[in-house]
């Protein structure tokens, strides 16, 4: 059996016949048998499902045998879509060339002009946008969602802005990028800034903004990173605010912070595309000795101020004392009345109280009234 050659070509695929390296004939599927009487021969299968190689190209049209082929050309100003049996299955990169076997199945190729420009018609990315395309690494396919704009860039320039949607563009020669961006409020927060205060006491402090864009397409024109820049800006406003104030300054009122920070983005924000809406301070974090001390300046001048009030409710009540002994040294009535209160006072503190003589005796020994 050395002078023979049996080989078996599977389903969806062709035998490939070379007699002493020279192709030819093809093989369909099924059982085959050669003499080799002397001769090198090699039957190479190959999948008939796949793109056909560009050696077995070069060979196959040398040897004339173009009619099991389906060649596809492309310049480079033109993609290819690819049908096989009507159904869209590859894209085709420009200035290229493929091959298909053409028993496989009906391949059609759509020629689209790139001169055109490299927006994707509505109905071309609905038709692409499904799964199982191949060569879907020439499209950019871009869902901006609701409340968001796309920011376009095509070899890093900004070329325009994308309302909310499917978009589609070809990536054929060019880098092309969707940047998301929010268009709707946002907090930016900037936090741990550790800045030393003009008195040298070092804290650590955390603000927050609120923000938006006025402008995507300006602010992204601009700068690279619009956010970034926003929080630098917040970050040298704090620093500037803070580092030009003691701390006595910073506790007894807080909003100084705010307004200066607020005045600071006030004249560079302006033509950038970005505007902040409110901002605060939200966190002031002192060193821990320093909180120890804050805490027994605060102790001491809480003691101060209870001392001055105690003084003066002393000072209130011993008046008070005062006038009332005036008004009775003239008045015998009011002393009596004030010697009734005070039996009263007494007597509620008494179980049983035996009086002998009755109740005047009681009073009269107990104070003696001065005449007129």
């Amino acid at each position: 059996m050395d002078n023979v050659l049996l080989v078996t070509v599977p389903t969806f695929s062709v035998g490939v016949l070379r007699i002493d390296g020279v192709v030819v004939d093809l093989l369909l599927a099924g059982q085959h048998g050669f003499w080799r009487c002397g001769a090198q021969v090699v039957v190479d299968t190959v999948d008939t499902r796949r793109p056909v190689s560009d050696v077995n190209v070069r060979e196959l049209l040398a040897r004339g045998m173009d009619q099991h082929l389906v060649c596809m050309d492309l310049s480079e100003h033109e993609v290819g879509l690819r049908f096989e049996d009507g159904k869209l299955v590859e894209v085709l990169p420009p200035d290229s060339r493929r091959a298909y076997w053409k028993d496989q199945a009906r391949h059609e190729l759509q020629r689209l002009d790139l001169t055109h420009g490299q927006c994707l018609d509505a109905e071309l990315v609905t038709r692409l946008n499904r799964p199982g395309i191949a060569g879907m690494d020439h499209v950019l396919l871009a869902l901006v969602p609701a409340f968001h704009v796309g920011v376009l860039k095509i070899d890093g320039v900004v070329a325009g802005v994308l309302e909310p949607g499917q978009h589609g563009y070809w990536r054929c020669g060019s880098q092309v990028a969707v940047e998301m961006v929010d268009t709707r409020l946002q907090a930016l927060e900037v936090s741990g800034q550790e800045i030393l205060t003009r008195d040298k006491v070092n804290l650590r402090l955390s603000l927050v903004a609120n923000w938006r864009y006025t402008d995507v397409l300006g602010a992204h024109g601009q700068m690279s990173k619009p956010v970034e820049h926003l929080y630098r800006e917040l970050q040298f406003g704090l620093r500037a605010a803070v580092g030009t104030r003691t701390l006595d300054e910073l506790l007894e009122n807080k909003q100084l912070i705010d307004d200066s920070v607020t005045e600071r983005l006030q004249a560079q924000l302006p033509g950038s595309g970005l505007e902040v809406g409110s901002l605060g301070l939200r966190d002031i974090i002192l060193p821990g000795e320093m909180k120890t001390l804050l805490a027994q300046v605060v102790e001491a001048e809480k003691a101060a101020q209870a001392n001055v009030i105690r003084r003066r409710e002393e000072t209130q009540a011993t008046r008070s004392l005062l006038n009332t002994a005036k008004v009775m040294e003239g008045n015998p009535t009011a002393l009596r009345l004030k010697e009734l209160e005070t039996l009263e006072r007494v007597a509620e503190r008494i179980d049983r109280i035996s009086v002998f003589g009755g109740l005047d005796q009681v009073l009269n020994g107990m104070v003696s009234l001065k005449a007129g």
